[in-house]
This record gives structure tokens, C-alpha cells and sequence, in this order.
């Protein structure tokens, strides 16, 4: 079957804090290009656990780590910061909702959304709130007969979109798109509005930051291509458009830049590679019907992404799109890949990380979060993917897919992308930990 999510749906150069820390994670997927690839060692065999830290919710958020401080949202509704070292809990701060978007840390302070439809800057060694600012409020995407879903006529908001927009930091401004259709910049010391860009449904999308521009998508089908000292609009791209159900259009995942070159994923089951400076496509490859929401990582050459259903790793030429090779991965993947090394991570729904060899292209080890360890037997066949029978009842109404979603996401689901810093790799789980392999 294609894997639409139908009826049975599934599915800046941002500022260091110091010269000294050049393996520091500051941002969403390591630097404000999104690679994703980080200059560390990393783990390629695994000795085991460092450490984990239990957070009273889910940690969906992906970790910044920096100067010996990782810091991570949960839907406990807290930003934590944690001791590296130790994994001990150096200080927390309260919002009013769940934290999901990943924090960026500058210039000593800690950037991050809040469901609570605010925008926060706390300082990075104490978390005392420097200033926080309000959008129009933040929510899940939502359309009438979501998925193929019933009541037809009702509008539902959708349990697979998890995430909020992730922070980018660059020339004393931060930016970051929010669930009220806007994409905002903000003055980094103050939290005073400098601008902001009306796009047509939420943004949920983290921005890029490379060669003077920000790229960023929306639900409402675009990427938009934006001058980031006023706001704006350079260029924009149009992806597919599925009016009826609402299941193949969006863009949820945020956009790589490397070599002139944006890439990005989208709902309509389509990678894209577009020209930087002017928009047009290179090239696009169709996943078959498959959501694309992670974030892509290239690497000598090579572009790593993964596919809802089937969950699929699969690596393209990065000039041409040209496919090379593909590996199953079980369960759907939504957290961004990351490369440290000669080695691949990849989280699962499933609640696997997964360590693949490059050079071999093969798994060198894989780790099961707590989560998984109790659940994913009774949720999972043998190679991995979903027992659909057993989480999805035929013919579903809205409210079924929301209890099958809470249901997926106690086995410890992995939508917290790998944050690789020396040799350890940390990232959050649905089981509520963050986690620190090395």
C-alpha cells in the first residue's frame, strides 16, 4: 500500500557563547544552515547509557547543547537544563503549556516557543526570564475531513503535527515562524518586534539562515525565500495542495541550505532541491506517497532523509536526486537525521535509534528507549513496522486516530532529533527522557 496517512492514516550565523565551544550544539541541527552534521567524534560503537534525565512529560523537543549544558523542552510544560556530565538538573523554567520547538542558545541567553502562544529568552545559567514575547497564538494545523477522517464536516485539528518553530539567531535579531501564519523577527536583546511576514496557515517550520536569506516553509504550501534585515519576500516555491483531506499538502519540515542549494521535505510526499538564490527546482523525488517531515542531511555528496509509512531511509545523490541506495527502518521517521563522523543516526516511532555505518550502509548499532523496551512488542511486528490492527481500528473517527497517536507514543517514540556533541549523542523520547548514549 502507498503510505498516505488515509484512512489508516500515520501518519545566522547564530552566536557562540564562546570561541571555545566549536563542538557546541547552539541550534536546531547544529548550526543556522540546518546541516545536521556536527564535528564530533560520535559514537560508532555504542558502550551504553551515560546518563538520562526523566522529565514529567514527553520530550519531543530536540536538545541544545552548549558549554556543558543541555537544554530541552517537555510537555511537562518546563524548559530543563542539564548537567552533560551528569545528566543532573541544573535549573528549570515554567511555561504555561508544553514545550516542543528545540531551544537556541546565544550570546548567554536560551530562545524557545511555548504552546502557551509565547515566545521566551531566558538567561542560559539561570533561567530567569529576560523578556517573553506574545504571538497570535500557537495551535496544531487543522482542515475539515483531516486524513479521510470522520465527522467530514467538522474541522480537526491534526494529532501528527508535533512540533512548533525552532529559533535561528543572527545580526541581534532572532526569528521564528509561529501557528498564527506569521514569521517573526525580533530584536534578541529586548524582544521588540523589528518585523513580520504574513504566510497563508501556520508555520510550524524552523527558519535556515544562509547567504543573507531565511528560508522558511508553511502549511500554506510555500517556501518562502525572506530578506532578514526587513522581512521582505525574495522568492517563494510552490509545493502540492490536497484540498479535499488536508493529508498530502504542508511543509513541516525545515529547510537545509548547503552550496546554493535549499533542500526540504514536504507532506506532498516529495523532497525538493532548489536554487538558493532564485527558486526554481533542480530537482524533486516523489516518496511514493509518503510524508517526508524530517529534515534532510547531506554529506560527501549524499542527502539522508526518511518516509512516514513505510518507514524508509533513503539516500540520493545530492546534485541530481538520483536515488542510491534505501534501508527500512521500521516505524515512521519524523526526528532529523544527523551525521557525526562516518556514522548516520536515525530515531524512530518506534522508539529505536539507529547508528548506520556509512561506509558499509549498514546498521553498526542500534539502542531501545525505555519506552520501547516495555511496549513496542505489542505494537510492532518483527522487522519493525506498525501492527495496524492493532493500533488502528477500521473506519475511524477523529477522536479513534487521537487515542491511536497516545498509544504509538508509549513505546518511546523518537521525535526529538540526535544532538551529537564529543562522543555522546543526546535526544529526547516520548517516555519522557533525554538521553545521553556514548
Amino acid at each position: 500500500m502507498k503510505s498516505c496517512f488515509c484512512v489508516v492514516t500515520l501518519l545566522t550565523v547564530a552566536t557562540l557563547s564562546s570561541p571555545s565551544a566549536a563542538q557546541d550544539s547552539p541550534v536546531f541541527r547544529s548550526d543556522p544552515q540546518h546541516l545536521g552534521v556536527y564535528d564530533s567524534p560520535g559514537v560508532p560503537k555504542l558502550s551504553g547509557i551515560k546518563w538520562r534525565f526523566h522529565a514529567a512529560g514527553r520530550v519531543i523537543s530536540s536538545p541544545a547543547v552548549v558549554d556543558g549544558t543541555a537544554y530541552v523542552g517537555s510537555t511537562d510544560t518546563n524548559l530543563y537544563a542539564i548537567d552533560t556530565t551528569t545528566g543532573a538538573q541544573k535549573w528549570k523554567f515554567a511555561t504555561g503549556s508544553w514545550v516542543t520547538s528545540s531551544p537556541a542558545v546565544s550570546g548567554g541567553i536560551v530562545y524557545f516557543l511555548s504552546y502557551d502562544s509565547f515566545f521566551y529568552a531566558v538567561a542560559a545559567s539561570s533561567g530567569q526570564l529576560k523578556w517573553k514575547f506574545q504571538t497570535g497564538g500557537e495551535k496544531r494545523y487543522a482542515g475539515k475531513h483531516l486524513h479521510h477522517l470522520e465527522p467530514a464536516a467538522e474541522t480537526m485539528p491534526d494529532p501528527w503535527d508535533f512540533y512548533l518553530s525552532s529559533a535561528v539567531v543572527a545580526d541581534g535579531l532572532v526569528f521564528f515562524g509561529s501557528s498564527d501564519g506569521f514569521v517573526y523577527a525580533l530584536d534578541s536583546a529586548s524582544g521588540a518586534l523589528k518585523w513580520k511576514f504574513p504566510t497563508g496557515d501556520i508555520v510550524h517550520s524552523s527558519p535556515a539562515m544562509a547567504g543573507g536569506t531565511l528560508f522558511v516553509g508553511s502549511w500554506d504550501s510555500y517556501l518562502y525565500a525572506l530578506d532578514p534585515a526587513n522581512g521582505k519576500e525574495k522568492w517563494r516555491f510552490k509545493t502540492g495542495e490536497d484540498p479535499d483531506v488536508h493529508n498530502h499538502v504542508g511543509i513541516q519540515s525545515s529547510p537545509l541550505v548547503l552550496d546554493s542549494t535549499v533542500y526540504f521535505g514536504c507532506r506532498d510526499a516529495h523532497l525538493y532541491a532548489l536554487d538558493a538564490a532564485s527558486g526554481k527546482q533542480k530537482w524533486s523525488f516523489s516518496a511514493d506517497g509518503s510524508w517526508i517531515n524530517n529534515s534532510p542531511v547531506v554529506h560527501d555528496g549524499r542527502i539522508y532523509f526518511g518516509t512516514s509509512i513505510p518507514g524508509i531511509l533513503h539516500v540520493l545523490d545530492s546534485k541530481t536526486g538520483a536515488p542510491l541506495f534505501q534501508l527500512p527502518t521500521g516505524t515512521p521517521i519524523f526526528a532529523s537525521m544527523s551525521v557525526a563522523g562516518n556514522t548516520l543516526y536515525i530515531g524512530n516511532f518506534g522508539g529505536t535509534l539507529t547508528a548506520v555505518n556509512l561506509s558499509s550502509q549498514k546498521p553498526a548499532w542500534t539502542f531501545q528507549t525505555d519506552g520501547a523496551k516495555e511496549n513496542a512488542s505489542a505494537l510492532t511486528k518483527p522487522d519493525g513496522s506498525f501492527k495496524f490492527e492493532a493500533i488502528f481500528p477500521a473506519n475511524p473517527f477523529y477522536d479513534d486516530m487521537v487515542v491511536a497517536v497516545s498509544k504509538i507514543l508509549t513505546m518511546g517514540s523518537i521525535l526529538s532529533s540526535p544532538v551529537i556533541v564529543g562522543d555522546t549523542v543526546y535526544f529526547g523520547s516520548t517516555d519522557g527522557n533525554l538521553y545521553a548514549l556514548h
